[in-house]
């Protein structure tokens, strides 16, 4: 019988296909040997429940997708998250873990900050800038008021990069620093150059250049810009293609600006897929050019599979150290500019895209086995 360190629990939103699921599969992966693993989610049916060990328990509270619940539900579902999650803690988790780990800022972060009878640790992991990621609404302040308030339960707030931990600081300046600690996202290395040489249907333009971006369709991701700037630079006659892989509350939004101004031909909403990675390898460049970042996982997979990274200033950490990359400031006639020499002028980026990276995370890893 296998006799385990210590018993974890981490919690998540759900193990829907996104960036910090992902991320939690590849750590578990790794260290499920050597701690007794469960994980709660707030809702059932993740497409990633089917990546787990099989020896990972997952709890959910409710056996559902959020996408199952009616609007009026869902409302239903989030003041009783609020008011109850109290009694939800004691159902679920108190007492029963000797290690407790919010893997998502917001709902799940509130819930695990519930104070237990024993000293069980409390980790809290913050993947995105913490002073965006709920808007500048009435109810977006009320829930910035509210988490001031959780986080100083937590012994511990892992932020995945070091603008996160700068605009966590602005956010709660009254929280202790020795607290805070930066760990870059991990991702497991071998299982992304596995799946991408996996065969698959892809449907890659052969007369342009095709760009691959991956992420959510939610605001942040700043889809609408990049559908704006394609419209620029296909009437100045710039022959590209642009692939966003992702799924998100703006799909429909999305597919209505690029049939107004007429670039269904040229940019395409793929929708989620399991393995993006076949897409990636076979693109030309990997782009993501978003309104504001945490750590973009999608970033770590490109540069993975030694592909060219375009992004903004809101991702330059993750490619501060790899060559094969270019970084344009965070505003609609920069990515412009950038873009259209970018796609004119590829012989001026030859020597950097003919660069081999060799990529390794394995001090990540142990970071994080450290924290827990």
């Amino acid at each position: 019988m296998v006799k385990y360190l210590k018993k974890i629990i981490f919690g998540i939103t759900s193990l829907t296909v996104g960036g910090a699921e992902r991320t939690l599969i590849d750590i578990i992966e790794k260290i499920e040997k050597e701690f007794k693993i469960t994980i709660f989610t707030l809702y059932g049916k993740g497409e990633l429940e089917k990546d787990l060990p099989k020896n990972i328990e997952v709890k959910s509270l409710y056996k559902k997708s959020y996408n199952e619940f009616s609007k009026l539900n869902k409302i239903i579902v989030s003041l009783r998250l609020l008011l109850f999650k109290k009694q939800i803690y004691n159902k679920y988790i108190k007492n029963n873990y000797d290690t407790e780990i919010a893997f998502l800022e917001g709902p799940i972060t509130r819930l695990f900050s519930v104070k237990d009878d024993i000293k069980t640790k409390k980790i809290a992991w913050v993947h995105t800038d913490i002073s965006k990621i709920f808007g500048n609404s009435f109810k977006s302040k009320l829930k910035n008021i509210i988490n001031k308030n959780v986080y100083k339960n937590y012994n511990k707030i892992i932020l995945v990069s070091s603008e996160s931990l700068r605009k966590f600081k602005e956010v709660n300046p009254k929280i202790d620093s020795e607290k805070l600690e930066v760990i870059h996202n991990y991702i497991n290395k071998e299982k992304v150059l596995k799946k991408a040489d996996q065969e698959g249907k892809i449907s890659l333009k052969k007369d342009g250049v095709n760009i691959v971006s991956v992420g959510r369709l939610v605001n942040a991701k700043a889809f609408d810009r990049l559908i704006n700037i394609h419209e620029r630079l296909i009437k100045d006659d710039v022959k590209h293609y642009i692939y966003v892989i992702g799924g998100g509350p703006l799909e429909n939004e999305l597919k209505q600006q690029i049939k107004k101004q007429n670039v269904e031909d040229t940019f395409y909403l793929l929708g989620e897929k399991e393995n993006p990675y076949v897409f990636m390898k076979n693109a030309d460049y990997i782009c993501l050019l978003s309104y504001f970042e945490g750590y973009p996982m999608v970033l770590e997979e490109a540069k993975i599979l030694d592909k060219f990274i375009i992004t903004n200033t809101t991702a330059k950490e993750v490619v501060q150290n790899y060559k094969k990359s270019i970084v344009l400031e965070n505003n609609e006639e920069a990515i412009y500019k950038g873009l259209k020499d970018i796609i004119i002028n590829r012989e001026k980026y030859e020597k950097q895209e003919n660069i081999k990276e060799e990529y390794n995370n394995d001090k990540i890893l142990e970071k994080i086995k450290a924290i827990i």
